[in-house]
C-alpha cells in the first residue's frame, strides 16, 4: 500500500510542532523519517534519510575509522594510567576482571554497531533515542542523552590529558631519583597545555586528522611490541609463578572482597576500552559508514580486549615484588606501571618508556578531542547546546567543525579544574567519562528493544531476531551494574578526601540539562531538524521509493514533512 507524503517547509513545521500540543514540541512527531539502510545507494542518500546534507568530507578509510577507536583507547598508556585501580583487587582479580568487563563490553559494541549500521549519523546516539523513544518523551529523553553523550566525552579528554601529564610528571621523577613533589598545580598545568594543543591539532582539516589516526595506530603498537619484549628480557629468570599471576586475589580497600573483585578489577577494561562511540560520530565521515562503522567498532574492542589481556599478564609476570600496597600503589613515581618498569628495566628504560607511553597518550587526547567535536557539531546542528548557532558553524575551507572544537577544548580545561582539588577529585573525571557515556550507549539500545522496536529496521550487520535481542539485553544488564557501580566512593566511609565526585557530577549533568531545557532550549530544540529538501512528493510502497522529482533549492533549511494523504 502506497502512502503520499506531502512536503511543507521548515517554518509550516515549526509552526505545528510548538502549537500543537500532540506533538510534543518534536519535529519527528510530525514528520516520521523514512530510512531504510540496506536498500540506500549511497552514503548521501542514507544521509539525506536520516535528514541532513553532507557538510564534512568523507576522508576516513575502514582502517582510519578502526584508528579513531584504537587510538582513544591508547592501549598501554590507558592500562598504565588506571592500573591502579585494578591492583587493588590483586593481580589475578585485575587480569580476569580485564577478561569478564571486556566480553561485556562487546555484548555492548554489538548493540551499537547494529544501531550504526541502522541509522549512520555523527549524532548517533541522541538521535537513536530520539527515533525509538515515545512519542511524547522523545524530545526531553534525547536532548538529556545528547547533553550527557557530550559531557561524557568532554570527561574522556579530561582524563586522557590527566593521565598524560601524570606521565610526563612520572619521567620527572624518575629522572630526578624521586627528589621532586608532583602537586596539583603543576599537574593541572601541564594539563591545561596538553588540552591547547591538542585543539591546535584537531582545527587542522579532517584529512590531516584521517591521517593523525593512522600515526597513533603504528605508535601504539610500536610500544606495545616494545613492551612485549622488553620487559620478559629485562626480567628473565626473576618471573612470577603462574599462580601468582593467574590465582592471587587480593582486596586493599576496606570494601568486602567480593565487590573489590567485581568493581575495581573491571574498572581498568570498562575505563579503556571505552572509545568504541568515537567511531559513530565521525559516520559522516568515512566511507559506507553502515558497513564501516561496525568493523571500527568490534574490531576496536577485540584488539583492545584481547591485547590487552596479553599486555597484563606480561605485567603480572615481570613485578619485582610482593609488596603491591606500598611499593607498587606507593609508588613516589605516582605510576605503579612505572615502578615495574623501573624495576624491570632500570632508570633509562623507564624514562624512555614513560615518554613514548606519554606519545602515545597525548596522540590519544587529539583522536577523541576529534571525536568530540563532531558530537557536539552534530548536537549543535540541532540547536541542543547554548551557543549552538555558533558552535554548528564548518569551516568551509577545511571542511572542520573548528568552533566545536574549541568549545570542547575550553570545557575540558573548565572541568579538569577538579585536579587542583587532589587526586580523589581527579580520579572523577575516569568515572564520569564512563557513567555519562554508558549512560548515553545504553538508553537507545533499551529504547529499540521496547518502545522502538517495531520502528527498527536492520542495517547490514544484524545478528537476527533471536540473538540480536539476547545481547541487546545482556549489555543494557551490564551498563545499568555499571553506572552503579563507579557511583561508589573507593573506600567506605566518606569523607572529603574519599569522596567519589561521580555521584554529584552525573546528576548535576541531568538536572541542569533538565533546568535549561524547560527554561530556554525547549524553544529552539524539537528533535533532530532537517537539513535536507525534497521539493516534490515522494511515493513510499513498503519503503521502497516508487517516483521522485526534485525541485530547485531555494533554503539550505527548508525540509520535508511527511502527511499521510
Amino acid at each position: 500500500m502506497s502512502e503520499l507524503r506531502a512536503v511543507l517547509s521548515n517554518e509550516q513545521i515549526l509552526e505545528q510542532v510548538t502549537s500543537n500540543k500532540k506533538f510534543y514540541n518534536n519535529i519527528q512527531n510530525v514528520e516520521e523519517p523514512h530510512i531504510e539502510a540496506i536498500f540506500s545507494n549511497s552514503d548521501e542518500e542514507l544521509l539525506a534519510q536520516i535528514g541532513y546534507k553532507p557538510e564534512l568530507k568523507r576522508h576516513f578509510s575502514t582502517l582510519q575509522c578502526f584508528g579513531v577507536a584504537f587510538s582513544i583507547m591508547g592501549l598501554l598508556p590507558s592500562i598504565a594510567s588506571i592500573l591502579a585501580q585494578g591492583l587493588v583487587a590483586g593481580p589475578a582479580g585485575c587480569l580476569w576482571g580485564w577478561v569478564i568487563s571486556s566480553l561485556l563490553i562487546l555484548t555492548i559494541g554489538i548493540s551499537m554497531s547494529e544501531n550504526g549500521s541502522s541509522i549512520p549519523t555523527s549524532g548517533g546516539l541522541y538521535y537513536w533515542t530520539n527515533y525509538y523513544a515515545p512519542p511524547k518523551f522523545k524530545t526531553v529523553i534525547s536532548y538529556l542523552i545528547g547533553n550527557t553523550n557530550s559531557i561524557a566525552l568532554i570527561g574522556a579528554l579530561c582524563s586522557v590529558d590527566y593521565g598524560f601529564a601524570q606521565e610526563i610528571l612520572s619521567i620527572v621523577v624518575i629522572s630526578k631519583d624521586g627528589d621532586f613533589e608532583i602537586t596539583p598545580a603543576k599537574t593541572y598545568g601541564i594539563f591545561v597545555a596538553c588540552v591547547l594543543a591538542h585543539i591546535g591539532i584537531t582545527c587542522f582539516s579532517s584529512k590531516n586528522c584521517a591521517h593523525l589516526q593512522t600515526t597513533s595506530i603504528i605508535v601504539n603498537l610500536f610500544v606495545i611490541v616494545l613492551f612485549v619484549i622488553a620487559m620478559p628480557i629485562g626480567a628473565r629468570g626473576n618471573f612470577k609463578s603462574a599462580s601468582y599471576v593467574f590465582g592471587t586475589f587480593d582486596n586493599l580497600s576496606n570494601w568486602p572482597m567480593g565487590w573489590t573483585q567485581l568493581s575495581a578489577a573491571w574498572l581498568p577494561a570498562i575505563w579503556t576500552i571505552g572509545a568504541f562511540d568515537s567511531v559513530i560520530h565521525m559516520s559522516e565521515e568515512v566511507k559506507d559508514a553502515e558497513k564501516v562503522i561496525p568493523i571500527g567498532i568490534l574490531g576496536s574492542i577485540t584488539a583492545c580486549g584481547s591485547i590487552g589481556t596479553i599486555i597484563l599478564i606480561i605485567t603480572f609476570f615481570c613485578v619485582q615484588t610482593d609488596d603491591i600496597e606500598g611499593h607498587l600503589l606507593g609508588t613516589p613515581f605516582g605510576f605503579p606501571m612505572a615502578q615495574i618498569i623501573f624495576d624491570v628495566l632500570g632508570k633509562k628504560w623507564a624514562m624512555a618508556f614513560m615518554a613514548l607511553m606519554a606519545f602515545a597518550q597525548f596522540l590519544m587526547g587529539a583522536s577523541i578531542l576529534t571525536a568530540i567535536s563532531r558530537q557536539i557539531w552534530a548536537f549543535s546542528r540541532d540547536n541542543g547546546l547554548p551557543f549552538s548557532r555558533w558552535i554548528k558553524k564548518v569551516n568551509t575551507t577545511l571542511y572542520v567543525p573548528i568552533n566545536a572544537v574549541w568549545f570542547g577544548g575550553i570545557m575540558a580545561i573548565i572541568i579538569g579544574l577538579l585536579v587542583l582539588i587532589g587526586p580523589v577529585a581527579a580520579n572523577a573525571l575516569f568515572t564520569l567519562y564512563i557513567a555519562g557515556n554508558y549512560i548515553a550507549w545504553g538508553t537507545p539500545t533499551f529504547l529499540r528493544l521496547t518502545t522502538g522496536r517495531h520502528k527498527f529496521k536492520p542495517g547490514k550487520f544484524y545478528l537476527g531476531p533471536v540473538f540480536s535481542p539476547l545481547i541487546g539485553w545482556v549489555s543494557t544488564t551490564f551498563i545499568v551494574y555499571t553506572v552503579v557501580m563507579v557511583m561508589f566512593p573507593a573506600e567506605i566511609g566518606v569523607t572529603k578526601d574519599t569522596m567519589n565526585y561521580t555521584c554529584v557530577i552525573t546528576p548535576s549533568v541531568f538536572i541542569l540539562s533538565l533546568i535549561y531545557y524547560y527554561v530556554y532550549a525547549h524553544k529552539i530544540y524539537h528533535g533532530p531538524c532537517k537539513t535536507v529538501e525534497v521539493d516534490a512528493p515522494i511515493n513510499y510502497i513498503d519503503g521502497v521509493v516508487l517516483s521522485e522529482e526534485s525541485g530547485e533549492k531555494d533554503s539550505d533549511t527548508e525540509v520535508k514533512i511527511h502527511e499521510k494523504v
